[in-house]
């Protein structure tokens, strides 16, 4: 199969384009480079630098013989999204439309979507299963159901099948140091935890000490980026076969707290990571954890890169070759 990675420069896009290579799928990567950097390119992938929000780019891409697609692009920050929903509705919705109609006209039919936990917004209960209401807290989360809801349409109406992977809290590095390129002003615990630790921040503020959990810090999902981007490829291989669109988790069940987090990045680097209490931030959910039993039965998908110690050491790997 020949397949078009959207976003496939970023972090987690990197990563994926890894897992298609190594199941012996073609490669082009369609990136603007606004967050995605040109280290995250693999010599065996094609690249083109171009825009979803430019509708003859993304369809020139579109008609180079592609068999399927993995859309990552779009913008990502939830606290950006509530102040400035225009920009992500004009990203994470317009550029969707460009993409599926570049599709449609390609006669492209196999998509693979990142969206998210975010999707849920408060837990009703954890872990959270696919059948889950789904009642989104964030514009950004809200951005990922629409796309969510116009896949299926795109589907009903035009035979586009798709799978649509809800992640949740998306961490580590490739463990072979093939990704190189870090986020810029990261917005995730782990990151900001690695800056403390280089000494890039002063540190690390954790919003909430008296939730209902086992240290009285926020409790989600982590999942090891290598794990969810073999998922993307058994979701293409799944398409490729005929398969029926699906919409599927993507978590390991099994949530770390912040202060567990901190904890553990200290006694795997061997060095202190100063950290602070702060008050809570409005919304912030006392557990977030996935049930992932649907990608496990229909994709045969295990998370086997996720556990601490792993997700830690290979992040700080990148981190301290800074």
């Amino acid at each position: 199969m020949h397949i078009l990675v959207i976003g496939g420069a970023g972090y987690i896009g990197s990563h994926v384009v890894k897992a298609l290579l190594n199941r012996g799928m073609n490669v082009t990567v369609f990136d603007n480079l606004s967050t995605g950097t040109k280290i995250n390119l693999f010599d065996n992938a094609d690249f083109i630098e171009g825009d979803i929000l430019k509708y003859e780019q993304i369809l020139f891409a579109m008609k180079q013989n592609v068999d399927g697609i993995v859309l990552l692009a779009g913008k990502k920050a939830v606290g950006e999204s509530m102040e400035n929903p225009m920009k992500y509705a004009f990203n994470n919705i317009n550029g969707v439309v460009n993409v599926l109609n570049a599709m449609v006209e390609s006669g492209v039919n196999k998509a693979i979507f990142s969206s998210s936990a975010a999707v849920y917004g408060v837990p009703q209960y954890s872990p959270m299963d696919e059948e889950h209401p789904v009642n989104p807290m964030s514009f950004y989360g809200f951005t990922k159901h629409e796309t969510e809801r116009l896949l299926k349409w795109y589907d009903e109406l035009k035979g586009i099948k798709f799978v649509s992977l809800r992640y949740f809290n998306a961490v580590g590095y490739d463990e072979q140091g093939d990704v190189k390129g870090l986020e810029e002003n990261p917005q995730n615990l782990l990151p900001i935890v690695m800056e403390a630790a280089i000494g890039k921040r002063d540190k690390v503020k954790i919003f909430g000490n008296d939730y209902e959990t086992r240290d009285g810090t926020c409790i989600r999902d982590y999942i090891h980026v290598t794990d969810l981007g073999s998922a993307h490829a058994l979701a293409l291989e799944l398409l490729e076969k005929g398969g029926a669109s699906q919409i599927l988790n993507l978590g390991t069940s099994q949530g770390s707290s912040v202060l567990e987090m901190i904890t553990k990045t200290q006694e795997v680097i061997g060095r202190p990571v100063p950290y602070e209490f702060a008050p809570r931030r409005a919304g912030d959910p006392a557990v977030v954890t996935a049930k992932a039993d649907k990608a496990r039965e229909i994709l045969g998908w295990e998370a086997q890169h996720s556990d601490l110690d792993n997700i830690i050491r290979s992040t700080w790997n990148v981190y301290n070759k800074q």
